[in-house]
């Protein structure tokens, strides 16, 4: 026993196998008879034909038998084939006609993005020129009728410059008593300078104080082509205090059918901030996405 386990441990320990060859051999000799026993079991099933083997007549009759069989084995052949041939015919006319209708889809396809192509191009190009009509386009801004507060007040200076070399006469020509005027006479030409000098004063301060006034444009842009764009003008103008005027408005296109609301006003500088004034339009949601100041001008 305790030789067996020594021998046991000896193999164990091995790592060359000597015997490999023999093996091998065995295993080929053991699988190549597994090969002809099952290709002569397929021969049998499918065409059984004797060997022709004996007297001449067991030879003929054999022979015809042979013969025989060999045409049913070859009958079944042309069936089985004719079977298979109606089985891939179908199969082949499907397939040409799957074929077919891809390549009409890749046809509708590619023309398609042929004229989706032609859709891009032709917004590029109105875009461009959009723009450049934007560029050459000047800005239109229409002002109030200014007041004649500068003329008015021209026309006073130049009448108190008159006044005043009137008054520098007067007193050149009263400093010269030719006839030998009396005090009386120089009180009574003190009073009219002195009611003269009233009344300047008084129309002096009746003038009216000039007010500072700007004129603006701004861009008043929508959400999309779909916006209303005369609701959204009507709710700017309905945006109303003291010191602001709302002045014309148009519209100019900007791209994809959308359209920007272009409009004027005359603001206060002491009363109205402009940006006041932009807070108030960017609160209409609904209608604006985004204002800007196209023109800035002082009045």
């Amino acid at each position: 026993m305790a030789t067996v386990t020594l021998a046991t441990a000896a193999l164990a320990k091995e790592k060359v196998w000597f015997d490999k060859p023999s093996y091998d051999k065995a295993e080929r000799q053991y699988f190549e008879k597994m090969a002809k026993w099952w290709i002569q079991g397929i021969q049998q099933s499918t065409c059984p034909i004797l060997p022709a083997v004996g007297s001449l007549a067991n030879e003929v009759a054999k022979a015809r038998q042979h013969i025989k069989q060999s045409l049913e084995c070859m009958d079944d052949i042309a069936v089985l084939a004719h079977i298979a041939n109606q089985d891939v015919t179908p199969r082949v006319v499907k397939l040409e006609k799957e074929n077919q209708d891809l390549r009409n889809m890749i046809q509708d396809l590619h023309s398609s993005f042929e004229k989706l192509l032609q859709h891009v191009k032709s917004f590029e190009t109105l875009e461009q020129r959009v723009e450049s009509l934007e560029v050459r386009m000047p800005y239109l801004a229409i002002c109030p009728a200014k007041l004649t507060e500068s003329s008015d007040a021209e026309q006073e200076s130049e009448h108190d410059k008159h006044q005043k070399q009137d008054k520098e006469k007067d007193d050149d020509n009263e400093d010269i008593d030719l006839f030998g005027s009396d005090s009386e006479a120089n009180t009574e030409a003190a009073k009219i300078r002195e009611e003269r000098l009233a009344e300047y004063a008084a129309k002096k301060s009746k003038k009216p104080v000039l007010i500072a006034k700007s004129n603006i444009i701004l861009d008043v842009k929508p959400w999309d082509d779909e916006t209303d764009m005369k609701e959204m003008e009507n709710a700017v103008r309905k945006i109303e205090t003291d010191g602001l005027l709302w002045g014309a408005s148009k519209l100019v296109p900007l791209a994809y059918g959308i359209h920007k609301l272009q409009i004027s006003c005359v603001v206060e500088d002491d009363k109205v901030s402009v940006d006041w004034l932009v807070e108030q339009i960017q609160e209409l949601e609904d209608y604006v996405q985004s204002v800007d100041i196209a023109a800035f001008n002082k009045v």
